[in-house]
């Protein structure tokens, strides 16, 4: 992990000798860390500079100033981009990291080159999910020293696709250990952030730059329907499914995930 003052990032730059193509931010998803990303750093041998941002709190962040909103992660983004000196960037969100992207896009649209929008959706949370965050925060409260355990027992079972746990119980170990790296204050901050998002459907019809759709087939927190509803708002947006996977399609088949971004960096961007 590098740091910059307070903001924390993974980073692969392209190898030497290839042609650079720009840089790819990818945001990380609830409840765990930038590292979930690790699998995608090799799409620098595209001659991609790679860079996952750590957002703020997560991870041992736990000195990080408390995030309010998904303002606060954008405003994150774009201070890291401009410490790293990169004028625009293809910005791939992963869940949270979706909402982020969508926060970037209100706020500073000049420097999203490209859209990857992977296992997530624009609308806020509906009264159900709120109710069921607010048993989140209740669960974090009651004991934050099992904070972040209790969160994971009760979210394993949605991130990860049936075939996926039924294949690999190292992807579940590995994603629960990324989970419990962060302190049950930073997590409940972005519970609280999750619960203010504002509904971005109003952006989809405002995406004019080229833009790829990700989800998992056994995806059951943000469904395939959910993105082929953007598909069909976001003119010239591409779909792609990827099977055997749920929400966190990236990390449950790393090897479909990065052939369909591959193909898209390559041919759309």
């Amino acid at each position: 992990m590098k740091t910059i003052g307070r903001l924390r990032y993974l980073e692969q730059d392209a190898p030497a000798g290839a042609r650079p193509r720009g840089t790819l931010v990818l945001l990380h998803a609830f409840p765990v860390n930038a590292r979930m990303w690790e699998g995608q750093l090799t799409l620098s041998a595209g001659g991609w500079r790679v860079v996952a941002p750590q957002f703020r709190g997560f991870d041992g962040g736990d000195g990080d100033p408390a995030a309010n909103s998904m303002d606060d992660y954008a405003g994150d983004v774009v201070d890291l981009l401009d410490a790293l000196h990169v004028p625009d960037a293809v910005i791939g969100g992963l869940s949270l990291g979706g909402y982020v992207a969508f926060a970037l896009l209100r706020l500073a649209p000049h420097y999203v080159r490209g859209l990857i929008l992977a296992d997530t959706r624009p609308q806020a949370d509906t009264p159900e999910g709120l109710e069921a965050r607010r048993g989140m925060l209740a669960l974090l409260e009651k004991n934050p020293a099992r904070g972040a355990e209790a969160v994971m027992d009760q979210m394993l079972p949605k991130l990860v696709g049936g075939p996926a746990r039924a294949a690999s119980a190292e992807v579940v170990a590995h994603l629960r250990a990324l989970g419990m790296a962060s302190s049950a204050a930073s997590i409940a901050g972005a519970v609280r952030a999750l619960m203010t998002r504002p509904d971005s459907t109003p952006l989809l019809s405002t995406i004019h730059c080229p833009t790829l759709i990700v989800v998992g087939a056994d995806d059951v927190i943000t469904p395939p329907a959910l993105s082929e509803e953007m598909h069909r708002a976001i003119a010239g947006s591409e779909l792609v499914e990827i099977p055997a996977a749920g929400h966190m399609s990236n990390f449950e088949q790393p090897v479909a995930f990065n052939d369909a971004v591959a193909r898209f960096l390559a041919d759309r961007v």
